[in-house]
């Protein structure tokens, strides 16, 4: 009697999600922040806000919302100027967790990561047990909570971790997978953004189950090579493996002002610590670029971005601050007032391998 193949071993993936990372770091930090709604970033009267605390997301204050409908939302929020040199030395923290489970580990950011578990250093059976404890030691080496998600992929492990936030744990079998899937609107799905979910909804797609009932031609039709992916998942498929070598794409730093810029002269004056971050990370970690862009919003919240690539990959602070003016120039005189400006580097060769796809450092 032939041999049968082997089946593939089902994989044992957790997501762990930072319970609203930055405005937990601050009231853990500042007890009179505790029980408190609170904004990272942006001020009373001027840009985004960066983070907001459970307190202050029960009145619908949410991450990149500007500052000025976050008061509106919520007249008693609190805001706090971020401090990141802290959320990364407590992401060090967290990730020094992670690695005594597994060397599997792709970081999303600093408050989030996959973890592959499969075959792990504790020894343990049970991707469930590991999560609970990986959670409870987070919590003894930084005092914040953590919510972990628990499947046999990736797309289904970070929909866990979202499913009973904050402090959670949730878990999606195999045999659940596709049922979960399937209740859940198109919209909840990772990697289906606003956009994409207005068409899919024009198209009578508005959940999971409506999504699997198309086929994979009608979805690649409709988006692309998008669309196989979007076909499987509403099976409960997805064959990504955790990736610990992640390539950065491109390392950016960005600042909304207290008052409205004209002049080219108080312009740079804001451009150049914006460039002067960018580089000081990038020659830390090794990483060199050769794709500058600048990123411009307008007062009236329109916003542009101009980008320059180099034959070779910028050398300096000075070669970076220089093009970055010069794009910023490139638009000038402007008709109204620039309320926030952005400097990043793309087209990365880098020394540092592993990280998020992108790293933004916001101002405010």
């Amino acid at each position: 009697m032939p041999a049968q193949p082997e089946q593939p071993a089902i994989r044992r993936i957790i997501h762990i999600d930072m319970d609203a990372f930055y405005a937990s770091v601050e009231q853990r930090d500042n007890p009179e922040l505790r029980g408190k709604p609170v904004a990272v970033g942006g001020s009373r009267a001027r840009g985004v806000v960066a983070a907001a605390s459970y307190e202050a997301r029960v009145y619908g204050v949410r991450s990149a919302m500007a500052s000025v409908t976050a008061i509106r939302q919520c007249p008693e929020l609190i805001f706090v100027k971020p401090r990141f040199d802290v959320y990364k030395a407590v992401s060090a923290q967290i990730r020094a967790v992670f690695a005594d489970y597994t060397p599997l580990i792709e970081p999303l950011s600093l408050d989030e990561a996959y973890l592959d578990v499969t075959e792990n250093r504790a020894g343990l059976p049970s991707a469930t047990d590991m999560a609970r404890q990986i959670k409870a030691k987070i919590r003894e080496a930084t005092g914040l909570t953590a919510s972990a998600g628990v499947s046999y992929n990736k797309f289904l492990a970070k929909l866990a971790s979202d499913h009973q936030k904050p402090d959670g744990l949730f878990v999606i079998k195999p045999a659940d997978g596709p049922r979960f899937v399937e209740t859940l609107l198109v919209g909840q799905f990772h990697g289906i953004g606003r956009v994409t979910a207005q068409k899919m909804n024009a198209l009578g797609i508005f959940t999971g189950l409506d999504l699997r009932q198309q086929s994979v031609a009608f979805l690649q039709r409709h988006f692309g090579k998008a669309g196989q992916y979007y076909y499987h998942i509403a099976r409960g498929i997805d064959d990504r493996p955790v990736n610990p070598d992640r390539v950065r794409k491109s390392v950016g730093s960005e600042n909304t002002f207290e008052t409205d810029l004209h002049e080219l002269p108080e312009l740079l004056d804001g451009l150049h610590p914006l460039a002067d971050e960018v580089w000081q990370y990038c020659q830390g970690r090794g990483i060199r670029g050769r794709t500058v862009t600048v990123k411009i919003k307008f007062a009236d919240f329109r916003q542009i971005t101009r980008s320059r690539t180099l034959l070779s990959a910028v050398t300096s602070q000075v070669v970076l601050a220089q093009v970055a003016g010069e794009l910023l120039q490139s638009v000038l005189p402007v008709s109204q007032g620039i309320r926030l400006l952005g400097v990043s580097l793309s087209g990365l060769n880098t020394e540092e391998t592993t990280g998020s796809g992108q790293l933004t450092l916001f101002g405010d």
